[in-house]
């Protein structure tokens, strides 16, 4: 199933947020899906409208402490979103935000943040029923346990495995995150935990990998915190990012437990004419990134495992584009099955 919330994905000029997210992305995805001569009849029996539980303070706190849990909550709320989305530079100043533009209050991106965290646990749980969801959204993995970072306010996909498991509807859960930015604060999230296991594969350089490893007190940098697996790729390895996947994922066979779930961040933001200026290190071509989604799914499938898949990391006017090969294909698949 394919999880489309229309409602998901305001502009965020509306809130002085000058950001190259496209607020149609998800439009254009289902518009594209729908009017394709082969898929198009089969778009709308395999799309699903959101049917959310309620994300409050207790589910964020799940996996954010209660110091951040409170400032989302009260007078800290402004200034944790401005953090978080990174409105303001070092010397104070005001970073990719225009208040003066704005005609909604940038508070209600707060509950924006909710509405991913409730989409990533519908998905989760459609998934656990019917073997494989797609959600159009979700994979704010920067967030770590006392703030966001990289436009990510809370950790929708740790968020929602805690709930989960709180439920008792999952004990483990395999997170592998092929976003371009390494899944920082999913990897800090987890640390020690073996019921979530984490593979990312991402730049070797650049955000958020582009400070030191160790702070001045010499502790480490919570952005170099490992992953179960990670997989950095250089600049000069563009090509060989499908065959250094393929390794880790044998490798994360062989060496995790099996998971009652996997959640895919199926960024596409590596892709080689992305808009964000911090995915430049990695340039995959349109085939590169169509074959690595067939290629996880192939081993995913193989495993035999519940799959929810979260849109993650995209950007500019063009990557909507990116997303609709795998998703036609899975729709044909799907059908496929349908008809066996």
């Amino acid at each position: 199933m394919i999880l489309y919330d229309e409602h998901l994905r305001p502009p965020f000029r509306d809130y002085g947020v000058l950001l190259p997210i496209s607020a149609d992305k998800n439009r254009k995805i289902v518009s594209a899906l729908r009017e394709d001569p082969e898929v198009g009849r089969l778009f709308d029996r395999s799309v699903i409208g959101p049917d959310y539980v309620p994300i409050g303070p207790d589910e964020i706190a799940l996996a954010h402490n209660r110091d951040y849990v409170e400032r989302l909550y009260g007078d800290g709320l402004e200034r944790a979103l401005m953090s978080a989305f990174e409105l303001i530079d070092e010397n104070g100043a005001y970073h990719r935000y225009d208040p003066t533009i704005a005609t909604r209050p940038l508070s209600e991106l707060r509950e924006v943040t909710l509405r991913y965290v409730a989409g990533v646990h519908q998905t989760c749980r459609v998934a656990l029923e019917g073997g494989v969801c797609f959600f159009l959204g979700g994979g704010t993995h920067h967030a770590r346990a006392e703030t966001g970072t990289g436009f990510c306010v809370v950790n929708d996909a740790v968020i929602a495995l805690r709930m989960l498991q709180r439920a008792q509807a999952i004990k483990t859960a395999w997170i592998i995150d092929v976003d371009c930015h390494k899944g920082d604060g999913t990897a800090c999230l987890t640390a020690g935990d073996p019921s979530i296991t984490t593979l990312s594969i991402h730049m070797a350089h650049g955000w958020p990998l582009d400070g030191p490893e160790r702070l001045a007190d010499g502790s480490l940098n919570p952005h170099f915190t490992p992953s179960d697996i990670d997989i950095p790729v250089e600049t000069d390895q563009a090509r060989d990012y499908n065959r250094l996947l393929r390794g880790g994922l044998d490798r994360l066979a062989a060496e995790a437990p099996r998971p009652d779930i996997v959640v895919v961040l199926s960024g596409v933001d590596p892709w080689e004419h992305d808009e964000l200026p911090s995915t430049a290190v990695l340039k995959l071509t349109a085939d590169e990134l169509y074959e690595r989604d067939l290629m996880l799914y192939g081993f995913l499938e193989e495993l035999g495992m519940p799959r929810a898949y979260l849109a993650a990391g995209g950007y500019g006017s063009g990557a909507w584009e990116r997303y609709v090969p795998f998703l036609k294909w899975l729709l044909l698949r799907w059908d496929g099955k349908r008809r066996d």
